[in-house]
């Protein structure tokens, strides 16, 4: 799996580089630019990138708008974009296609490499990696979404199927079993109105709908 990596700083970009490196994946590029990302992303041996948001030159949104382009010329291209802060318009931008293969984390989840390497993982595999504070800053639903056909406790699986958790993860976090979760889930399925599928697509489509713009 061959990952171009960018961000600006260069002591981070060589610790994302030595990481992904050590988590066995192939480092494309690894750049502290926009024209250099750009360049990196044409090439098309390229499987996936890790983008800081903001970038050289105005330090505004260059990382986030090359993952977009990336991601329209390459539908479903897996991009894990890095923040500093949450920034919910950036993050509404970027769901905004529709597809999975997204996350959005803040730079201090690096810190912890079993929570980064899983959530990178997921997004290559078509999944969304969101982080909490990103999820608690993008749920604000439209009056005429499915999604408020959904009860309190199917919202809360849904919030936190949105950070990646499994099945097993997601009923830890709110002490019910398994079995409770799976209920949960299937109902959701079909209160969104999310047709017969495989259940990650579907899981990625509820998640999509829930932090639809």
């Amino acid at each position: 799996m061959r990952v171009v990596v960018a961000e600006d700083h260069a002591l981070l970009r060589a610790g994302l580089v030595q990481l992904l490196e050590a988590k066995g994946f192939e480092v494309a590029a690894a750049v502290g630019s926009l024209p250099e990302l750009e360049e990196a992303l044409a090439d098309p041996s390229a499987d996936a990138a890790v983008v800081d948001i903001r970038m050289p030159p105005t330090f505004t949104d260059e990382g986030l708008r090359a993952a977009i382009e990336i991601r329209a010329a390459r539908p479903g291209f897996p991009v894990l974009v890095l923040s500093q802060y949450v920034e919910r318009l950036y993050a509404r931008e970027l769901l905004a296609s529709g597809e999975g293969a997204v996350g959005y984390l803040l730079k201090d989840r690096v810190s912890d490499v079993g929570e980064f390497v899983a959530a990178l993982e997921r997004v290559i595999d078509g999944g969304t990696a969101l982080d909490p504070s990103v999820v608690a800053a993008v749920l604000e639903q439209r009056r005429d979404s499915p999604v408020e056909r959904l009860t309190e406790r199917e919202r809360e699986v849904l919030a936190l199927m949105a950070e990646g958790r499994s099945n097993g993860g997601i009923a830890r976090a709110l002490v019910i079993t398994e079995k409770a979760v799976a209920k949960h889930i299937n109902s959701m399925f079909t209160k969104l109105d999310l047709p017969a599928d495989t259940e990650d697509h579907r899981r990625v489509r509820a998640v999509l709908e829930w932090l639809r713009v």
